[in-house]
């Protein structure tokens, strides 16, 4: 794949799908990047404030239209959410080519795009996967939020997928990193994660987009989280995305909690623990997420910083 499919790198396309229909209100599109604070780095996805008027086609078409991994689409609460203080909102997110149950660098981007306009605090949105409070605070001028994802969950896989993952990776298996076993990792959706031995392996990524995104459908996955470990806390990580229709994904908040859960029932971190997730940089689009872990609490943290793409 040219890199002018990569999510972020192409110019800007238009901002409503040419086939939307005519008595559709023309709403809003907002571009806003995710983990990082400067507009060239990080994850872009698109925000729709108010989604009300579209229906899916119509949600599917933007976001197949901006290009980016995901966009966000906001409508009213549900029952139950809305004693909130006119701070929670019902979320879908749509890649090019598909809803996807949650997605963590698009969160992160709404809750910046909101929080310049109601102002920092407690945010509270409904998705497919359940409810994910954020945390958006602004410490010198920067906007920074914080998600608790929903109750995470980590998968035995079988040596036969893992296998064919390998393959159209096209990497031999001693290539992993043996202190990571493959597991399938979920913190609102499905990563499956391995451990590269080297940080070059990571960074040699070429793979078979058609045969990745077979094994990844079967298995419903969104990602393939691809890890190398730097220090005790400090990780470098890669997320092709083929069945969102990019190549890989420049920054993961998804992932990222999904990993975290893993990292810890796996004992590879303490329970409590702050663990740097560096994404991005074989993109040229750098970005730093933070998750954090807290003894007696399974879900997981991701923080990050957001900008406003102009």
């Amino acid at each position: 794949m040219s890199a002018s499919s990569r999510p972020g790198i192409a110019a800007a396309p238009p901002l409503v799908a040419a086939h939307m229909t005519t008595h559709t209100p023309r709403p809003e599109v907002l571009r806003y990047t995710a983990f990082s604070s400067t507009p060239e780095g990080g994850n872009p996805a698109g925000v729709v404030l108010d989604a009300t008027a579209l229906d899916d086609s119509d949600m599917l078409a933007i976001a197949a239209d901006l290009g980016y991994s995901e966009s966000a689409f906001l409508t009213a609460p549900p029952e139950g959410l809305e004693g909130q203080e006119g701070r929670a909102y019902s979320i879908r997110y749509f890649s090019p080519k598909a809803e996807v149950p949650f997605c963590g660098h698009a969160t992160i981007a709404t809750a910046v795009a909101l929080a310049e306009r109601i102002g920092p605090g407690r945010l509270v949105f409904a998705t497919r996967a359940g409810a994910v409070p954020v945390e958006v605070a602004e410490e010198g001028g920067t906007v920074k939020a914080t998600l608790t994802s929903v109750e995470p969950r980590i998968e035995e896989i079988a040596g036969v997928d893992v296998t064919e993952a390998l393959t159209a990776l096209g990497w031999p298996a001693a290539d992993l990193d043996p202190a990571f076993p493959p597991r399938i990792a979920f913190a609102g959706a499905r990563h499956l994660v391995l451990g590269a031995a080297t940080r070059a392996r990571l960074a040699d990524l070429a793979y078979d987009f058609a045969r990745l995104e077979a094994l990844m459908h079967r298995l419903d996955l969104t990602t393939v989280q691809l890890v190398w470990r730097e220090s005790a806390t400090v990780f470098h990580v890669r997320d092709p995305f083929p069945v969102g229709g990019v190549v890989e994904d420049p920054a993961t908040g998804a992932a990222a909690a999904a990993f975290g859960a893993y990292a810890r029932e796996l004992g590879l971190v303490p329970e409590d623990a702050v663990l740097t997730l560096h994404q991005g940089e074989d993109l040229g689009r750098p970005g730093e997420l933070t998750v954090t872990l807290r003894a007696g609490e399974p879900r997981v943290r991701v923080s990050g910083t957001g900008a406003r793409i102009s």
